[in-house]
């Protein structure tokens, strides 16, 4: 309010997360910078006339009644940016499957194990399942990278190339086992 020069349009509600206490009155700042601004003055802010008419207090939304749209977006639409933004990260490709259905997945197994209503049992078993994942998309470029046209004996291979192969070609059998 004294920032915006006294004028109406500057007021604006204080949070209950930055509230002081100074000569037995109480200040809800807006944001942490304005709380810090009135704890190096507060006698500059604590004997301001304020306007005879203050400005509503919001209404909170029930986001139920809101349109389908309006609902998405102030529930999930964080959650699915967040999910989306990582598989075009990793451009997840897992063995035997499309890479269509390899993002579907992955993106599924990313709301489930970052789901801050489920149980946190729920999130960890994704959490799990979401690395398995990861390790599956992973072989692929793997072998891809350490194969030859030309038979290479098994001293001269990576250590782990065999267990990644044998892993790999299981998942020709069960695609999905991300037990």
């Amino acid at each position: 309010y004294l920032k915006g020069y006294r004028r109406y349009e500057a007021l604006k509600l204080g949070s209950p997360d930055f509230i002081a206490i100074y000569k037995d009155e109480l200040y809800a700042m807006l944001d942490d910078g304005a709380f810090e601004m009135f704890m190096r003055q507060p006698w500059k802010y604590s004997g301001l006339p304020l306007p005879a008419k203050l400005p509503p207090a919001p209404k909170p939304t029930d986001v139920t009644k809101l349109p389908m749209l309006g609902y998405m977006e102030q529930t999930v639409a964080r959650a699915i940016i967040t999910a989306m933004t990582s598989c075009s990260d990793l451009k997840p490709k897992y063995p035997y499957i499309n890479t269509f259905k390899s993002a579907l997945i992955f993106i599924g197994l990313h709301l489930k194990a970052h789901n801050p209503k489920a149980t946190h049992y729920s999130r960890e078993k994704y959490r799990k399942k979401l690395e398995k994942f990861k390790e599956h998309c992973q072989l692929i470029p793997y072998l891809g990278s350490n194969m030859n046209k030309r038979y290479k004996p098994e001293n001269e291979r990576p250590f782990d190339f065999d267990y990644k192969m044998e892993e790999f070609l299981a998942l020709k059998h069960y695609p999905l086992s991300i037990r």
